[in-house]
This record gives C-alpha cells, sequence and structure tokens, in this order.
C-alpha cells in the first residue's frame, strides 16, 4: 500500500475522517450561530462578506465533505479524507516554505489533550532546521470567557507549543492545558513580540483561536479543524488563513502521530 493509501486507511480507522464523532447537530447549530456572527464561534475572524447559514453550510461541504443537504439534521458527521490528504500535502508545503525562508513561527492550540503531540513533533522539526519557535508572553495572563464565566488564563509552552492553563491549575511547561477556542491567547503572545521589539513570526500554526486570531490579524496561519468549525474554512475562504486541514481534533493524541511523520516527510522535514 502506498503511503498515502496508508494514511488514508489510518484515518478511517481512527474516525479522523470518514464518518466522524462530531454530531451533525451540533455542527449546524454551529454554523447558524456563525451566520449570526455569534463570537464564540466567530473566534477571532470578522468576516468580510454575509455568510448565511447556508452558505455556511455549502462551504462546509466544499471544505470538509459533510452533506450539502440542508434536511439531514441529525446523526454523526462526515469528512471526507481526500480534503483531509490534500489539506496536509498543502500544510506540508507551508511548513517546507517557512523553513526555505528561515523564518520565526509560533505554535499554539487549544486542544491541548489531543494535538499537543502533533504540533510539538512540528515544532521539534522545525527547530532543528534551524526556524526559531516562538515563546512571548510565557507566563501573562488573559481573562477567557468560558461557560462558566469569566475566567483568569495562564499562557504557557509545552515543548514549544503555546497552550492555556486556569490560573492557579497545574505547572508550567507540564501538560495538561485548557480547552479553549478563544483568539485572546494570539493576541497576548502577538502584542508581547511587539512590544518587546523582538521578531514576529513569519507563520502560524494551530488550531481554534490560535489560526483565526493571527490569519485575522495579517499573519499566514495554518491549521487544522473540524467540521463544527466553520471560522477557520471561512477564513480560508476569504484569504486570511492560508491552509486548514479537515479532521476530527479530538480523538486520542496517538492517532495523530501518523499525520506527524507524512507532513514532516512531505515537508522534506523528517530526521
Amino acid at each position: 500500500m502506498s503511503e498515502t493509501g496508508a494514511l488514508r486507511a489510518h484515518l478511517l480507522a481512527a474516525r479522523l475522517a470518514g464518518e466522524v464523532a462530531t454530531a451533525r447537530e451540533d455542527s449546524l447549530r454551529r454554523y447558524r450561530l456563525f451566520a449570526a456572527c455569534d463570537p464564540r464561534v466567530l473566534i477571532g475572524i470578522d468576516p468580510v462578506r454575509s455568510w448565511g447559514p447556508r452558505e455556511v453550510l455549502a462551504l462546509m461541504a466544499e471544505r470538509c465533505g459533510v452533506s450539502p443537504d440542508p434536511g439531514c439534521v441529525s446523526g454523526p458527521d462526515v469528512i471526507d479524507p481526500e480534503r483531509t490528504l490534500v489539506a496536509l500535502d498543502a500544510f506540508a508545503g507551508r511548513l517546507r516554505a517557512a523553513v526555505r525562508r528561515g523564518v520565526p513561527v509560533l505554535f499554539g492550540t487549544g486542544h491541548p489533550g489531543a494535538l499537543l503531540g502533533f504540533y510539538a513533533g512540528l515544532a521539534a522539526a522545525m527547530s532543528a532546521a534551524g526556524c526559531v519557535v516562538l515563546t512571548p508572553a510565557q507566563g501573562r495572563c488573559v481573562d477567557i470567557l468560558t461557560r462558566f464565566g469569566l475566567r483568569t488564563h495562564r499562557l504557557d509552552y509545552v515543548r514549544g507549543v503555546a497552550l492555556v492553563r486556569e490560573a492557579g491549575g497545574g505547572r508550567p511547561g507540564r501538560e495538561p492545558g485548557a480547552h479553549s477556542h478563544s483568539p485572546l491567547p494570539v493576541r497576548l503572545a502577538l502584542a508581547a513580540l511587539a512590544e518587546a521589539g523582538e521578531p514576529l513570526p513569519g507563520l502560524v500554526v494551530g488550531d481554534h483561536g490560535w489560526v483565526c486570531g493571527a490569519g485575522q490579524l495579517g499573519f499566514e496561519a495554518i491549521g487544522l479543524a473540524d467540521s463544527d468549525d466553520p471560522a477557520p474554512f471561512v477564513g480560508e475562504a476569504e484569504g486570511k488563513v492560508s491552509v486548514v486541514v479537515p479532521l476530527d481534533d479530538a480523538v486520542r493524541s496517538s492517532h495523530y502521530r501518523p499525520l506527524t511523520r507524512y507532513v514532516l516527510k512531505r515537508a522534506c522535514l523528517s530526521q
């Protein structure tokens, strides 16, 4: 079996693509919230055009492979593995270009429990290839609105990857962090670099608010997104986000290791 064929089989077996755990009802609800410009779903993207629920659904069908039928309102969502593979190749191409340019790179995740290892593997390889992996605003606090109300979080880095923790929880440099969709942490990190007069990232790699918040501010941003997160895909459609890889972003962390190996090989960063 070819390398691509093996990864396709893995995507389906691990339910990273194909029939995924994301519920259709949840996706449609979030598409409606995005169309209503709910900031909890915009996660840092300020759409240029007006996106109605049907337009969001059509975009997600095009970019992810979800059913375009608005009458399909229940059951598991579906992500087309072919779209995932094409996007992973484009994602790897952006990493390769960043290494060629030797630009600083910022990694950040709102899904540290699942995706920290994926990004950490990329960060280590890019650092070894000569790119500076940025870690600005370490330990600084940011207030994030959660379903439990406004909570103070602390910005931390684990193996070169930014994440947030609730203030007072855990020790710096340790896993895990908090799940977050907020764009505030990346804004804090970028502002800290600007205030210090330090080089800004030539590439931001992440998910949720990290990729959307950076892309909205004009930084080249690439990342991963699930079928119930329309904001990164709208950002991609409007030219604010360079590459978005559609996949389930909340499966077991070990299931992303083959993706790390695939991306590093395609980016010519395998060690």
